[in-house]
């Protein structure tokens, strides 16, 4: 049988049968992928539906092998942080950026253990060779557009808050950190400048 042509706006409101819907469950798909393909199979049956299933499951594996992975850093350009400055209470040269960046990057692979999804999508930009780009953002309200546009594309991102205890003021968004699939992540920040 061929799946429906309804879009997801009209599955949505469409029942699905409680039986099949049972038997879906207990083959351990989880309920809403298991209620999409009922709906996409036009409650015929369970097996229709799980054939459904585990064929774009199949699909989708097989497609992702192709992709490259990316993390990408944004440096809020406005703040004026420097690469590399003498603090003079510390003695030391201090790289602002670079450790704001480090913070980003220890933030978003925190944030990446939160779901199996996105701990997946680590593992599979690590063994990809765990591509990472610095770039230029304008200011804060830039950041926060951009993170919108990734959160809105489901990529996970990570957006730090500076403490405070050098260059810039307590509470400054210093650099916004965001990862998935470089295809995915260039919709976001494909048109911004190298650092």
């Amino acid at each position: 049988m061929e799946p429906s042509e309804d879009t997801g706006s009209n599955l949505a409101s469409q029942e699905v049968n409680p039986v099949f819907l049972q038997q879906l469950r207990e083959l351990d798909i989880p309920e809403e992928a298991a209620k999409q393909a009922l709906l996409h199979t036009r409650n015929v049956s369970a097996e229709e539906a799980a054939m459904y299933y585990f064929n774009k499951l199949e699909n989708e594996e097989e497609g992702d092998e192709d992709l490259l992975f990316k993390m990408v850093f944004v440096v809020n350009m406005d703040l004026g942080m420097g690469v590399g400055k003498v603090m003079e209470k510390r003695k030391h040269t201090f790289c602002q950026i670079a450790a704001q960046v480090g913070h980003a990057a220890v933030g978003l692979y925190q944030a990446l253990q939160e779901k199996n999804s996105w701990r997946e999508m680590a593992w599979k930009w690590d063994q990809s060779g765990a591509k990472k780009v610095v770039l230029q953002g304008t200011n804060v309200a830039h950041l926060l557009e951009l993170q919108a546009l990734a959160l809105s594309l489901n990529l996970p991102t990570y957006l730090v808050q500076d403490a405070g205890l050098t260059q810039v003021e307590s509470g400054s968004r210093t650099v916004l950190a965001i990862m998935g699939a470089e295809e995915m992540v260039n919709n976001v920040t494909g048109s911004l400048k190298l650092l």
